[in-house]
């Protein structure tokens, strides 16, 4: 085993063309403790792969098939087609295309399957890649070896005990004589079959990775220079944070920053592992380091912003002074597998929010189902369009005289829900989703920038 282990992660942008590709194996090869290294999908292949699972005529799956295809060899083909290559590429294209264009049932376990190819494609491409690029040993691993998880295709949970054994007997043995690519977002289950972490989950497996061989640092590799203090798109003098807390980042990829996946921190933490977040395209410019313990711990250190979210208001007398009315409420909600954001309670009211896009993005979470369950024992009131803020920082539940400035600076802003004292590292409201830049730039530039 190496003295030092880092596992790098490199996300779609990174991995977009064959120019992309060889900045990132230029990253790797410059340092020997990269040992892993996790890809996702090239740019909008998983779009495309999507397509193919939903509904379409057979000379429109033809043609996702034929963009996929030409994509890939055209960066096979700039790298001079090497034999060996392009046989494991026309393997996987042979493949895919038997599976998307043989008519069948689209299952949540096929589904998974066909979503698996992005990976499997790019992360076969970088290896080659990469052993021309740094001259090492370098070898490709299937990362469904090694990342175990329950059957809940589409969004699997991970098997941590059953992922350190596998780790143990497929992936410790090759880190003192290779480097190993491997594939982010795909699994398999105890069968056997294919399964995903959900959309984004790249950066999850990259965690994954780090915690089964206890790594010293896990590198996210973005097309982004750092996280910052609040989206630049929206605030333009938004800065760079250069260190940051595993609480504070965890809230942050929760509550919107769209730098890390939110389930990334979890493993992180439990192994205290340093994570770093840097640009791939300007590898240069300094990134951000998320560690246990910062030196600095201001009040206030970032803004995020969460667009799509629903409002509920569940109304009932049934309340007053009752105990189980909550448990009913969310065990409907649990039924229909919807999940529940932040919570503000009164005597005989409930008010939560719903994030649309972990839900349903379509919109149907609230169905007419549901809506029928809940009110059998309560009046509903529900409001969309609506965006998340949250400030984020340190005791923000135990610094007095904030609530007021905060709201202070809002006076013309309709705030629907306020979630403070949960946690001392956010304080959380809900605005109108079309005057929510405004609110961002307003408290950056009062809390932040000031």
């Amino acid at each position: 085993m190496p003295d030092l282990i880092k596992v790098a992660k490199f996300g779609g942008t990174s991995m977009a063309d064959l120019t992309a590709m060889r900045r990132c194996a230029s990253i790797v090869s410059s340092d020997p403790d990269k040992k892993i290294i996790v890809v996702s999908a090239t740019a909008g292949t998983t779009n495309h792969l999507t397509e193919l699972t939903v509904e379409q005529s057979v000379e429109e799956r033809k043609q996702i098939f034929i963009a996929i295809r030409k994509k890939h060899l055209s960066i096979c083909k700039d790298l001079g087609n090497p034999a060996l290559l392009i046989d494991k590429v026309e393997n996987l294209l042979d493949a895919l295309e038997a599976i998307t264009l043989r008519k069948q049932i689209m299952t949540p376990m096929l589904r998974d399957e066909i979503l698996s190819f992005g990976e499997r494609l790019s992360s076969t491409i970088f290896t080659e890649v990469l052993k021309q690029e740094s001259g090492d040993e370098v070898e490709w691993l299937d990362a469904r070896r090694v990342i175990k998880t329950d059957d809940d295709f589409g969004n699997a949970e991970p098997d941590i005990p059953a992922i350190s054994e596998a780790a143990s007997k497929n992936l410790q043995p090759l880190l003192a004589q290779s480097r190993i690519v491997t594939q982010g977002f795909i699994a398999s289950e105890p069968n056997g079959h294919t399964t995903t972490l959900g959309r984004g989950g790249s950066d999850y497996s990259a965690a994954l990775f780090a915690e089964a061989v206890d790594a010293d640092v896990l590198e996210i590799w973005t097309d982004v220079t750092a996280i910052y203090t609040t989206d630049p798109r929206i605030v333009s003098d938004a800065r760079p944070i250069t260190e940051i807390s595993f609480d504070e980042a965890a809230e942050l990829s929760v509550f919107g920053a769209k730098v890390l996946h939110p389930a990334t921190m979890v493993p992180a933490i439990r192994k205290n592992i340093r994570v770093y977040v840097g640009s791939s395209i300007h590898p240069e410019k300094p990134g951000t380091w998320i560690v246990r313990d910062t030196k600095d711990k201001p009040i206030l250190r970032a803004i995020s912003l969460r667009r799509n979210q629903t409002l509920v208001k569940v109304h009932s007398l049934d309340m007053l002074h009752r105990y189980g009315f909550l448990a009913k409420l969310f065990q409907v909600l649990a039924e229909h597998k919807i999940s529940v954001d932040l919570v503000t309670t009164s005597e005989v009211s409930v008010a939560l929010t719903l994030d649309t896009d972990v839900n349903k993005p379509d919109n149907s979470m609230l169905d007419s189902e549901v809506l029928k369950e809940l009110q059998k024992f309560s009046e509903v009131e529900i409001v969309k369009n609506l965006s998340l803020i949250a400030l984020v920082g340190n005791n923000l539940d135990a610094t007095a005289g904030l609530s007021g400035p905060v709201f202070g600076s809002l006076q013309e802003t309709n705030i629907h829900l306020i979630c403070h004292g949960a946690s001392s590292h956010n304080l959380c409201f809900l605005v109108a989703e079309d005057e929510a830049e405004d609110v961002v730039r307003v408290l950056h530039k009062r809390f932040i920038k000031s």
